[in-house]
């Protein structure tokens, strides 16, 4: 049977019909780099302290009623305390002078009973000063964007299976719907509870909406067009949006006003579903061989080329539903190698995301400015998504994939040996870090899709992902490790890269090699042989001529 590239090879792989389904597919996923970092504005803490009522007090009592604490070696107004606010009225009114007359360490304290005072010199509000968590409730802002992700998880898992059972262009745009319409949602929050709930919601079609246009472009596009939206434009778009975010964030610095912008662009995506076709390789997978053709005529007419009278003749139906009614979930762990390849798949994504999200989290605290620390470290991303189409072009998947985990975790290394002066090199090291795995998240889109038949490839791809998301949950807790071990989360992040770099040795490699159709052509897929492992059945490697690429 020839391979679908070559019986749709008569389109050319870069006219009209391809453009358009690249650029549109491109754009779908801007709101992406909004959603999945909005939350670094949205929950960061501005310098707060115990707010004092306007009583009848001296000057010198009023500067001198909230606590001095020293933090990292340096003073600061205590953020959740104050001096009893009776005593210190009393001692006000009978003359006092605090510091000369009262020893203020004698003095009995309370917490911050009448609320907080916020700064206003980065935000106007985020829900932390909307909703005061802070001091006991400071467990609500990172758990804040541990929901979140959860929601990206349950969408990552569902979405996959959904979109394997009722197609990539319906759930593309139903995950695209949920973000732009509970982003919106959001700012009528009453509570952090409410706000929290609808954030779950938004987290559903926030990495779904990715994996179904990254899915659907990579079956619709071929050749070297598919490897170049595989790897830099589907990443590009999501870079796009998220150097827009800090820039949109800067002008509107009150959270409601942030959330509203990046919710209304959803709208413009509507005219989207009459110009972006359902993927032909799906509707083969299902048997629906005449609406494939339909889509592909259109296509031709569109690059105003010919179409052959009978375009699909080599598929058998028959083979297509066997093939079909046998493919399930269940079929990532059912067959020995498509387990092994699936768990390896599973940890090099959780590795890769957990490093990714830490180190993006951090570095927008590596500058006093959050909008230019945001700001650059999305700019890092550009050099690593075009090192990864780079690699998808000319390099080895398994090569690829490993040296970038490498890559990245030498460095986390190497900080704790950096003398404390040099902050430069350690915040040098720390961005070829995130280079790197930022470079290996984007290689893991496309060697999965490689890697996978089409009845399973958008259920293993969200299958992956679910798991991967696991790591984006846990990563603003690995943070918080530092304040036990300055270097704890970069030990951590590091020897995990380096454990998964050996496990991944061990994938198929896909390299100059057709989408598999059927599972039986994932079997066929060559590996390297751990020497710990009998097995039992082997299967000669298939050749495939460079020229179907």
């Amino acid at each position: 049977m020839k391979d679908y590239a070559e019986m749709v090879a008569f389109l050319d792989h870069w006219g009209c019909f391809q453009k358009i389904v690249f650029f549109l597919l491109c754009a779908s996923i801007i709101p992406n780099g909004f959603g999945a970092f909005n939350l670094v504005f949205l929950t960061d803490v501005p310098d707060h302290h115990c707010f004092v009522p306007d009583l009848n007090l001296t000057g010198e009592w009023r500067k001198a009623i909230i606590p001095i604490t020293v933090l990292n070696g340096k003073e600061e107004l205590s953020k959740c305390s104050r001096y009893r606010l009776d005593i210190v009225q009393n001692l006000s009114v009978q003359g006092y002078i605090p510091g000369r007359d009262i020893n203020l360490t004698d003095l009995e304290q309370e917490g911050c009973v009448d609320g907080w005072n916020y700064s206003k010199d980065i935000y106007l509000s985020t829900i932390v000063t909307e909703f005061d968590l802070v001091c006991s409730d400071k467990w609500k802002q990172p758990f804040t964007s541990t929901v979140f992700f959860v929601g990206v998880l349950f969408g990552s898992f569902f979405s996959g299976q959904l979109s394997d059972r009722y197609g990539r262009k319906p759930i593309l745009f139903a995950t695209m719907a949920a973000q732009t319409i509970f982003t919106f949602a959001q700012v009528f929050s009453t509570s952090w509870t409410v706000f929290v709930i609808l954030l779950f919601f938004n987290g559903l079609g926030q990495i779904s909406n990715f994996v179904a246009a990254f899915v659907l472009g990579a079956e619709v596009l071929t050749g070297n067009v598919r490897i170049l939206y595989s790897s830099m434009g589907t990443c590009l778009g999501f870079a796009v949006g998220y150097i827009l975010l800090p820039v949109t964030a800067y002008f509107l610095r009150d959270w409601k006003s942030l959330l509203m912008a990046l919710s209304i662009p959803g709208l413009t995506y509507i005219p989207l579903w009459w110009l972006i076709p359902e993927s032909p390789r799906w509707l083969l997978s299902q048997g629906r061989v005449e609406e494939a053709e339909a889509i592909i005529r259109k296509a031709a007419q569109w690059n105003k080329v010919q179409a052959p009278r009978v375009i699909f003749e080599t598929y058998s139906v028959k083979e297509i539903k066997a093939d079909k009614g046998q493919s399930s979930m269940l079929d990532l762990i059912r067959h020995s190698s498509i387990r092994i390849t699936t768990l390896i798949l599973c940890l090099v994504s959780f590795t890769m995301t957990t490093a990714y999200y830490s180190l993006s989290f951090n570095t927008a605290q590596l500058h006093t400015d959050p909008y230019i620390s945001c700001f650059i470290a999305a700019l890092v991303e550009v050099p690593a998504y075009i090192s990864s189409w780079i690699a998808l072009r000319y390099l080895p998947r398994r090569f690829s994939v490993t040296g970038t985990l490498i890559l990245g975790s030498v460095p986390l290394f190497m900080i704790q040996l950096v003398p404390e002066d040099l902050f430069g090199l350690s915040l040098a090291l720390e961005m070829v870090g995130k280079y790197a795995f930022t470079t290996g998240a984007s290689l893991m889109f496309a060697y999965t899709t490689e890697l996978f038949p089409t009845s399973l490839r958008n259920t293993a791809i969200g299958t992956t992902t679910t798991v991967s998301r696991t790591g984006s949950c846990i990563s603003p807790f690995l943070l918080s490790l530092g304040a036990y071990l300055r270097y704890l989360p970069y030990i951590t992040i590091g020897a995990l890269g380096v454990a998964t770099a050996f496990a991944a040795l061990l994938l198929p490699e896909s390299f100059k090699q057709p989408l598999p159709e059927t599972i039986q052509q994932m079997h066929e897929r060559q590996r390297m042989k751990c020497p710990c492992l009998k097995r039992t059945e082997t299967s000669e490697p298939v050749v495939i001529p460079d020229s179907l690429l």
